[in-house]
């Protein structure tokens, strides 16, 4: 037996597939306080009804939120960072970016390690790897003694052109090591082996800040798991669309910060290729956050750039400065904090605020009748009609709809001056204004126009926001997937194991030895290769890094490995370069302006054995159900008679005109006035929206 588990800031999602294609899917209310219990009470629950005892599974894999939100929440590990002697404030001077242009009292967040806890030690490498100034035994144990006082959890050692030259770094990991035995500790080597400073000793800090608490969630998983006779072997998701196994996220636990939403772009990108669709937007909308990724040409993106802990987290080299830097491959995701839990208020300038502070799991929105009295965006679907309140999230929550039209009352109808409905949509209003901003972030602000792409609406919340969002971007159609609310953990079921490798180049294009490139590939692809344990490599895929000379920036290029042994391959690399360069920015420099090679990327996998496909038939069907009710659609249409049906009671041969109302256990999907839905063979739904024609 095969498990696919996802934990939310709200909901922990479970999907169990049965030695004889059979699948369960079980969605449970988190639980904050030890994530475990509720992964372990729906992992339990899946298994009870394939029938199989919790020692028929064979494998666990699995996405949580443990490592983003150590950082979000400020209880990662008292880490010491050592560097060398005059780079002691890396951390303060970042980059110069202000995400408020115009708040003269906005302060970015403070580093991750104090001032009091950054030990400069006397050494010196250039960038070609020379030594400069050795490192002395002496000036090794003055820092370890330093550290020692600081009674620190968790060490970083990020040293001056320590990727030309890995000497000194590798010397303080064996003296701290022997010392201090039992502390978590990162070496820049090992974490980024690439040029710039401040995002180099940012991700090795957040490696080792995240370090203890995933390596404690992962013990405490495993034994809790083993209590109950569970001995399956865990791997999990990591930000760049890959499973790992359990040693390897160890090893590089910053890799897992982006770990569930990557898991819900693997499982559309599956969904892509199984139904032969290969440019798409993906829209994945949870009960706390609102997640964007575009798929072209059957791809997703991954980007080197990628901060943490900001309102907006986005993978852009030209934005950000609001959280912490991890160059670490990442699906390329933006996310804000919209979700069904986003808390509604009113500012100090009578403005609505949705966001980005959630009810979570616990109290969670009103209507969960738990103690708060606060208006979220739940409340506002539940009082606009939209939500079912004896089915949500498959009858484990009971909702009380007098609750919400209460608190939106309370919080906002009363306040402004509107009636309850007005202002329950227009909360979904600013939420959806939010959310559009993440999917521009991946598509028009980075030269895609999304009229081009379908969209894909997953997560619990996906189906119910999806189509409105469509229409304002200009998107025609929107599919759901069956299992739309429990997506992510779908995903991870035919996810690859993968291993991401850096190779630092940083070599002219025209210049390059083409056959020394070769050959520190091939050592690249032996050495990591090990990193993905028992499985072995059958796929690779190749990347470059590359930028115009003197830009600060590169852009990731894919690389077909056959160019490498081609006749003239600088030129066919430029040319590969150029085209993304152009789709990107809109234009290509001189041919007579450099290009240089920062570094190559290796994406070493082994490929799942399951196929979206066989998951998709797999999947329950469900009865067939038909009701109606009224539900309320902005002041243009009012309230209408909606008909609400199961997703089994969808035709499959004709298109229903909305509005209308799928509802299901795991997720509901909203069809808007004049817009039409039906069902595909793969039971997936096509909900079709009334636009205006592609100029």
């Amino acid at each position: 037996m095969l498990v696919g588990s996802d934990i939310g800031g709200t909901f922990t999602d479970v999907i169990g597939l049965a030695n004889d294609g059979c699948v369960s899917i079980d969605k449970v209310p988190s639980t904050p306080g030890d994530f475990s219990e509720a992964l372990l009470e729906g992992t339990i629950q899946v298994a009870r009804n394939l029938d199989c005892e919790p020692g028929a599974i064979a494998h666990m894999r699995h996405a949580c939120t443990v490592a983003t939100n150590a950082i979000l929440e400020g209880r990662g590990a008292k880490v010491a960072l050592i560097t060398t002697k005059g780079f002691r404030d890396v951390l303060d001077l970042r980059r110069i970016r202000m995400p408020r242009l115009y708040d003269p009292l906005y302060h970015k967040p403070a580093p991750l390690v104090p001032r009091r806890r950054r030990f400069e030690i006397d050494e010196r490498v250039a960038h070609n790897g020379e030594v400069l100034q050795p490192l002395r035994d002496a000036e090794i144990d003055r820092v370890i003694d330093l550290i020692g006082e600081a009674g620190v959890e968790a060490i970083a050692v990020c040293l001056l052109h320590s990727y030309a030259n890995e000497a000194h770094e590798r010397r303080l990991g064996t003296a701290i090591a022997r010392r201090f035995p039992e502390v978590y500790c990162s070496l820049s080597v090992d974490v980024l082996p690439e040029m710039r400073e401040y995002e180099r000793t940012s991700t090795t800090v957040v490696n080792s800040y995240v370090g203890p608490v995933v390596a404690d969630y992962l013990e405490s998983t495993v034994r809790r798991f083993a209590s109950v006779g569970v001995a399956a072997g865990f791997e999990l998701m990591q930000s760049s669309g890959g499973t790992a196994p359990l040693s390897e996220v160890r090893r590089l636990p910053a890799q897992i910060i982006e770990c569930g939403p990557a898991a819900g772009v693997v499982g559309v990108q599956k969904l892509g290729d199984a139904i032969g669709e290969k440019n798409i937007i993906v829209f994945d909308m949870g009960g706390t956050t609102a997640k964007a990724s575009l798929i072209e040409d059957g791809r997703f993106f991954v980007s080197e750039t990628f901060e943490v802990g900001s309102e907006l987290s986005a993978t852009s080299a030209m934005g950000g400065g609001a959280g912490y830097s991890v160059k670490l491959p990442v699906i390329d995701i933006a996310e804000v904090g919209a979700g069904g839990g986003s808390l509604v208020s009113i500012d100090a300038a009578g403005g609505v605020v949705v966001g980005p502070r959630s009810a979570g799991a616990d109290p969670g929105p009103a209507c969960y009748g738990r103690g708060n009295e606060q208006a979220t965006v739940t409340d506002a679907n539940v009082a606009l009609g939209y939500i079912d309140p004896s089915n949500f999230a498959g009858g484990s929550i009971a909702i009380y709809p007098e609750l919400a039209v209460r608190a939106i009352r309370d919080t906002l109808a009363i306040r402004m001056g509107s009636t309850m409905e007005e202002a329950a949509f227009g909360i979904r209003s600013i939420a959806n204004a939010h959310m559009a901003r993440a999917i521009k972030a991946v598509s028009t602000y980075k030269g895609r126009d999304p009229r081009d792409f379908i969209m894909v609406a997953c997560g619990g919340n996906g189906g119910i926001h999806g189509p409105d969002l469509a229409v304002s971007l200009g998107v025609g159609t929107v599919l759901v997937p069956p299992a739309a609310g429990v997506f992510s953990a779908l995903g991870l079921l035919c996810a690859n194991v993968e291993v991401m490798a850096a190779v630092p180049l940083n070599i002219m294009l025209d210049t390059a030895d083409w056959l020394d490139v070769a050959g520190r590939l091939n050592d690249a692809r032996g050495l990591h290769g090990a990193r993905l344990g028992s499985t072995s490599v059958n796929n690779a895929e190749l990347s470059f890094l590359m930028r115009y000379s003197g830009q600060a920036f590169e852009l990731e290029v894919p690389i077909e490995p056959a160019m490498l042994i081609a006749n003239d391959v600088s030129a066919l690399v430029r040319r590969v370069f150029e085209a993304v360069y152009r789709q990107t920015y809109g234009y290509c420099a001189a041919e007579t302006q450099h290009v240089e090679l920062v570094s190559a990327r290796l994406r070493l996998s082994a490929l799942a054995s399951r196929s979206m496909s066989e998951l998709l038939k797999a999947l329950p069907r469900g009865e067939e159900h038909r009701s109606s009710r009224k539900c309320y659609f902005g002041a243009r249409h009012g309230f209408r008679d909606t008909l609400v049906l199961s997703r089994a009671a969808v035709p499959i041969d004709e298109a229903i005109t909305g509005p209308a109302i799928i509802a299901e256990a795991e997720g509901t999907t909203v069809v808007p006035p004049g817009a039409t839905v039906q069902r595909d063979r793969h039971n997936i739904l096509r909900v079709r929206l009334p636009l205006r024609e592609h100029p």
